[in-house]
């Protein structure tokens, strides 16, 4: 009965929480929804339409980003922002994490390695880019250093390291699944056909 009990609860939770999630995000954005068409005066509403507002209004400022004189209003605001330490630290993460997963297409940089350690094991990292600053540079011996990041199990977290290109294992590996790989701690694989 206990093994029939986990059985049931590891496949139910990740599809009840994930629901729970989406059904969530789904009412809080229909709710910001609906505030705005309260604000405009519109009092009768159909479950649904503050959700569908706020994708339109989504939309409109994905085509705004289109037009030029708006990219500069909004790049010049963002550089007046940025001037503030606190803003500038929060903003800048969640704009490089929102920029990792908005690739429009374009082929990754970050690369899947392996990274050999003193006991002889190894460790997975991903190659983030290829050129790490200049003040790193300058401060380092004489060699081709990339950041690579060891990203932290079960966790938004991870250690950038400093390594030598040519102590690096390349891996033919997405860095989707590696990265999936990782953040599971290897629970989390994809399927290979045999």
């Amino acid at each position: 009965m206990k093994n029939t009990l986990a059985r049931g609860l590891m496949n139910l939770l990740p599809m009840a929480l994930s629901l729970w999630l989406f059904w969530s995000l789904f009412v809080s954005l229909d709710g910001l929804g609906i505030v705005i068409l309260e604000l405009v005066g519109i009092n009768q509403h159909i479950v649904g339409t503050g959700f569908i507002l706020v994708v339109a209004l989504v939309f409109v400022v994905g085509l705004l980003f289109s037009v030029s004189p708006i990219v500069w209003i909004y790049g010049w605001i963002e550089r007046q922002l940025m001037r503030f330490p606190l803003f500038k630290s929060v903003y800048g993460s969640i704009r490089d994490i929102a920029s990792l997963m908005n690739r429009d297409g374009k082929p990754t940089s970050q690369k899947t390695v392996l990274v050999k350690q003193a006991n002889g094991s190894f460790v997975v990292g991903f190659i983030m880019t290829d050129t790490p600053p200049q003040p790193l540079l300058d401060a380092l011996p004489e060699g081709d250093w990339v950041p690579v990041l060891f990203q932290l199990s079960y966790q938004m977290a991870g250690v950038t390291s400093l390594i030598k290109r040519d102590d690096l294992i390349m891996v033919d590996w997405s860095f989707e699944e590696a990265m999936r790989f990782n953040l599971t701690a290897g629970i989390s694989q994809t399927p290979t056909n045999p």
